[in-house]
């Protein structure tokens, strides 16, 4: 059961003048306060929880975005910021005494530099809207994840999404060079810029994942790389998902490095088939997709020594694309999983450990043992080239205890993550899915430090609380040389 902070009712009982005040800053249709039109913001892709912000406040400028932080920050109230709402941990989940800072407006390409190689955008950018910008002249934005057509490049800041080729080309984090950062205070500051590097302490990486909980992103630089000469992709079926995930650690050991390698399990393959019609083999139990791109000599080569293991490994089934439709085809079938899966379980509760690569075979024994042991189906997708898990435990809202049955077997997978040396989230984030595990791969004092790293930031704990962390402290009390521990009560959460 996922709560919250207890409600501010002096915040409450001021509600009226926080609305007029936002209206000031934000005229016309840019402050919502009726039930009815807060309602699309009541959850993020986490809809098992659902919670009507006090007030939506959408600006369209850095000043006003400025302006509402120092108001707030000033009359102490929460402030929750929102891209597209895609988040998978409830990292955008409203507070019943806070601003939902929606960032929509946000939507424009401020420049494309070609000799740079870079591309200046608004948060609201999407990340498919990136690639599609740049793509006449031959250039890309790397990191993909599977809603990136949705997906804003600011809510990838904030979680550092990665995507089906974080594999070969990174993360976010790995592909922007700088932000322009609201603080709470209402101060606005540059991060970076076009240059590869700068001196002094890396804050770049520090904002990237952080969440919502150090500052408000309204712009963002990232890298743009030239598309590759040649890229194919190969679909290799397997009669167990041990021997695929054999498979994948075979191939890094050998020192190749695909630009992806997804891995789904019978259920997601179905699911994906079904859905999407990308001539997926229906006779395996798993299916990698291993994509190569370089030289077209090197792809060949390459795609010769990713058969050659696997074959070694017990592969069944071995076809390589022979054209950029089918190559994209075999693509939009992963990307296109978790709404397949959709359509095989009333609803479905998705995972987001990351394991070393070789613990994979191990890790999805466990999975199945764990499924028989709740009563609940799952499906599998992963990014299997750097161990980071999507299991999508499948359940029915509607019966009384699966959801409950679903929150446990998902803990119990991310515990095991963490246990065979692994780590909680690889690129949804914390929020409040994973806030009370972090206790299993952090001691009080790594959190307490974490903290005080977000108190330099927000001294009054404003931006985005109750998420990432599951004991509170006051910023005061983290100054001591020895933290108290205690929880701060957290009331109940509505459900969905």
């Amino acid at each position: 059961m996922v709560a919250m902070p207890a409600l501010d009712q002096s915040v409450l009982a001021r509600r009226a003048e926080i609305v007029a005040a936002l209206r000031r800053i934000v005229p016309g249709e840019g402050v919502i306060d009726s039930e009815v039109g807060m309602r699309p913001y009541e959850t993020d892709g986490l809809t098992a929880y659902r919670q009507l912000p006090l007030v939506v406040v959408l600006p369209g400028t850095t000043a006003q975005v400025a302006k509402i932080l120092r108001y707030c920050h000033e009359h102490g109230i929460k402030v929750v910021p929102r891209g597209a709402g895609t988040s998978l941990s409830g990292g955008a989940l409203p507070l019943g005494d806070g601003v939902l800072l929606g960032l929509a407006k946000f939507n424009r390409i401020l420049e494309i530099d070609y000799e740079n190689r870079v591309v200046v955008a608004q948060p609201g950018v999407t990340n498919l809207g990136i690639s599609n910008a740049v793509a006449g002249r031959g250039f890309y934005y790397a990191p993909d994840p599977s809603s990136q057509i949705a997906c804003t490049i600011g809510g990838n800041v904030a979680e550092n999404s990665g995507g089906v080729h974080c594999l070969k080309y990174g993360m976010t984090t790995n592909n922007i060079l700088g932000v322009e950062l609201v603080l709470i205070d209402g101060e606005v500051v540059r991060i970076g810029g076009k240059h590869l590097d700068s001196g002094g302490l890396d804050l770049l990486a520090l904002v990237c994942g952080s969440e919502g909980l150090l500052g408000v992103v309204t712009e963002v630089t990232v890298r743009i790389l030239q598309k590759p000469e040649t890229a194919r992709a190969v679909l290799v079926g397997f009669p167990s998902s041990e021997a695929a995930g054999d498979c994948v650690a075979k191939i890094i050991g050998a020192g190749i490095i695909p630009g992806g390698m997804e891995m789904m399990d019978r259920p997601a393959i179905h699911a994906a088939e079904a859905f999407v019609h990308a001539n997926y083999p229906l006779d395996v139990e798993a299916l990698l997709i291993v994509e190569l791109d370089g030289p077209e000599a090197e792809v060949d080569h390459l795609l010769e020594r990713v058969g050659e293991i696997a074959k070694s490994c017990g592969a069944t089934t071995l076809r390589a694309s022979t054209s950029e439709e089918e190559r994209l085809k075999f693509w939009a079938g992963r990307k296109a999983a978790f709404p397949a899966v959709g359509r095989i379980a009333p609803d479905y509760y998705c995972m987001d450990g990351t394991i070393p690569r070789a613990r994979l075979p191990q890790v999805l024994a466990r999975i199945r043992e764990l499924s028989k042991f709740y009563g609940l189906q799952v499906a599998n997708v992963f990014h299997a080239g750097d161990g980071n898990l999507h299991p999508l435990v499948l359940y029915d809202a509607n019966k009384s205890d699966e959801l409950e049955r679903a929150e446990k077997f998902g803990a119990d997978i991310l515990r095991y993550c963490v246990e065979v040396g692994g780590v909680l989230t690889g690129e949804h984030g914390v929020g409040v899915e994973k806030r009370d595990l972090m206790p299993s791969m952090f001691s009080e004092e790594d959190l307490n430090q974490q903290q005080r790293v977000k108190c330099a930031f927000d001294d009054k704990g404003l931006l985005n609380p109750g998420k990432v962390f599951p004991v509170l402290h006051r910023c005061a009390e983290l100054g001591r040389m020895h933290v108290r521990s205690g929880k701060v009560p957290f009331p109940d959460i509505p459900r969905f």
